[in-house]
C-alpha cells in the first residue's frame, strides 16, 4: 500500500503538470485506491484563481485535495485541515511551488523524493531523484549528485495530448484563417488584455472579414466576468484602446461593429488552438503552451496605465497591491520593469532570443492588427516560427517517464 502525495501550486501547473502526470501515475501503477492512493497538496500561490481545489477534485486520478490556506500548517507540523492518515511507504512528487516544500515534507513523512525541474533543481544533496525537462539543466550539477537526474522532456507537451495528431496532419483544418485570443485569467491582465485584443480584432476584421476569432476561457473565469471587461461602464481601460465595448450573447462576445468571438470553455482547447494561424497572447504559461504546441504567437504587455499593471511575482507584487499606496508603487515598478526588461515569453526564455515578436508599451489596436495582417500575408515568416518553436522545446513522453521513475523508486523502497 502506498501513498502519493504531489505538491504543486498554481493554475498553470495544475493544468499543465498535474494532470498528466495523474494520468500516467494511474495508468502505471493502476486505480485500485487500496494499493495506491494519491493526494494533492496546494501552497499559496500568487497566481492562484480559488478554483484550483475544484479543478483538481475534477480529475478522477485524484483521491484527496488540500487548499493552500492549509498549507503552511501542514509544512510546520505534519498536520492536514482534515488530519489525513499516512500509509507507512510513500514518495512525494513536485510539481509546482518552492522545491524546499518536498526536501521538508518527504523527510516529515518518511517518503522518497521526486522533483520535475524545468529550469533549475535545488537541493541536490537531499531530493532522492530529477526528472528534468532538458540536459542543459544538468550540466552544472556536481558529478557525485549526477545520477539523481534523469532528462524526462517537457511536461507542457503532455498537456497538448491532441499534439501528435496535429502535426501529423490528422486533424481537420478549417477552410478560414483562425486567431485565437488569450488575454490571460486574471483581473491585473483581462483590464487591458481584453479591450485591447478586441479592438484588434475588429481592426484585422474590417480589412479581412473572412478571419475568425476565438477566446479559450480560462477555467477558473466564467463568461460573465469576461465580458465584464469588455463593457466601458465596468472598465474604463477600454477607452484607452478606442474600444468600444462588447456584449454577451450565448457563448459569444459581439462588438458594436458586429464582430463575433467565439468563446471556447472546452479545456484545453488545444485540438482548437492548433488550427490557429496566430495567436495573441499575454506573457505567462499561455506563452509556454502555445510553444510547445507550435504555435506562432504575438506577445502582448500593454501598458497603457502604468499603475494596471500589479501581478507580479513576490515582494513587487505585495508593494503593488497594498492600499492606498499601491498604485504608486505599481507606476515605479512598472517603470523599471520596462527600464530593465528580458525576454518574457517562455519560448524566447528556452531560446534565449525573441523567436516569437514581444510587444509592451502603449500598444495600439492599430498597429498591432497591421503586424497580425502582415503576418498572414507572408506564410513563409509564420512557417520560420513554427520551425524554431518546434526546435527549441523539449521532449515528449515526460509524464510517462516521470511516473516510471516514481514506479521505479516504489519499487525500490519496497525491496528495502
Amino acid at each position: 500500500m502506498i501513498d502519493i502525495l504531489i505538491l504543486s501550486n498554481g493554475p498553470g501547473e495544475v493544468t499543465t503538470w498535474v494532470r498528466p502526470v495523474l494520468q500516467a501515475l494511474r495508468k502505471q501503477l493502476g486505480n485500485d485506491v487500496s494499493q495506491v492512493r494519491i493526494s494533492v497538496i496546494l501552497s499559496p500561490c500568487p497566481h492562484a484563481s480559488g478554483k484550483e481545489v475544484n479543478i483538481l477534485n475534477s480529475y478522477s486520478q485524484v483521491n484527496r485535495v488540500q487548499a493552500p490556506e492549509h498549507f503552511w500548517r501542514f509544512l510546520l507540523t505534519g498536520k492536514t485541515a482534515e488530519n489525513w492518515d499516512w500509509r507507512e511507504q510513500g514518495i512525494v512528487i513536485f510539481l509546482g511551488g518552492d522545491q524546499i516544500f518536498p526536501v521538508i515534507l518527504g523527510k516529515r513523512l518518511g517518503y522518497k523524493t521526486l522533483v520535475y525541474a524545468e529550469w533549475e533543481a535545488r537541493w541536490h544533496n537531499f531530493i532522492d531523484c530529477f526528472g528534468v525537462m532538458k540536459s542543459q539543466v544538468i550540466k552544472n550539477v556536481n558529478p557525485k549528485y549526477v545520477d539523481k537526474f534523469h532528462v524526462v522532456g517537457d511536461l507542457m507537451l503532455e498537456a497538448a495530448g491532441e499534439i501528435g495528431n496535429w502535426e501529423n496532419g490528422n486533424l481537420k483544418k478549417s477552410a478560414c484563417e483562425i486567431i485565437g485570443l488569450l488575454p490571460g485569467s486574471k483581473k491585473a491582465k483581462l483590464t487591458q488584455g481584453v479591450p485591447l485584443t478586441l479592438a484588434t480584432a475588429e481592426y484585422i476584421h474590417s480589412k479581412r472579414p473572412n478571419v475568425k476569432f476565438f477566446i479559450p476561457v480560462a477555467p477558473t473565469l466564467d463568461l460573465s466576468t469576461l465580458a465584464s471587461f469588455a463593457n466601458p461602464e465596468i472598465n474604463q481601460f477600454t477607452q484607452s484602446f478606442g474600444f468600444n465595448g462588447a456584449i454577451l450573447k450565448d457563448n459569444y462576445l459581439q462588438t458594436d461593429s458586429g464582430l463575433k468571438v467565439e468563446l471556447i470553455q472546452e479545456n484545453p482547447a488545444y485540438h482548437l488552438l492548433s488550427q490557429c494561424s496566430l495567436c495573441l497572447t499575454t506573457v505567462g504559461a499561455n506563452t509556454a503552451e502555445l510553444g510547445a504546441l507550435g504555435i506562432p504567437m504575438i506577445v502582448l504587455l500593454p501598458t497603457q496605465q502604468l499603475d494596471a499593471m500589479r501581478s507580479w511575482d513576490g515582494l513587487p507584487g505585495l508593494l503593488a497591491n497594498l492600499p492606498g499606496v499601491g498604485s504608486s508603487f505599481a507606476k515605479l515598478i512598472n517603470w523599471w520593469f520596462l527600464r530593465n526588461k528580458g525576454l518574457l515569453a517562455w519560448p524566447n526564455i528556452w531560446a534565449q532570443s525573441e523567436i516569437v515578436p514581444e510587444l509592451v508599451g502603449k500598444l495600439k489596436p492599430e498597429d498591432l492588427g497591421n503586424m497580425v495582417l502582415d503576418f498572414l500575408d507572408d506564410p513563409e515568416k509564420l512557417a520560420n516560427i513554427k520551425d524554431k518553436l518546434r526546435r527549441v522545446r523539449g521532449e515528449g513522453g515526460a509524464a510517462e517517464k516521470m511516473a516510471i521513475l516514481a514506479q521505479k523508486m516504489i519499487e525500490k523502497e519496497s525491496k528495502e
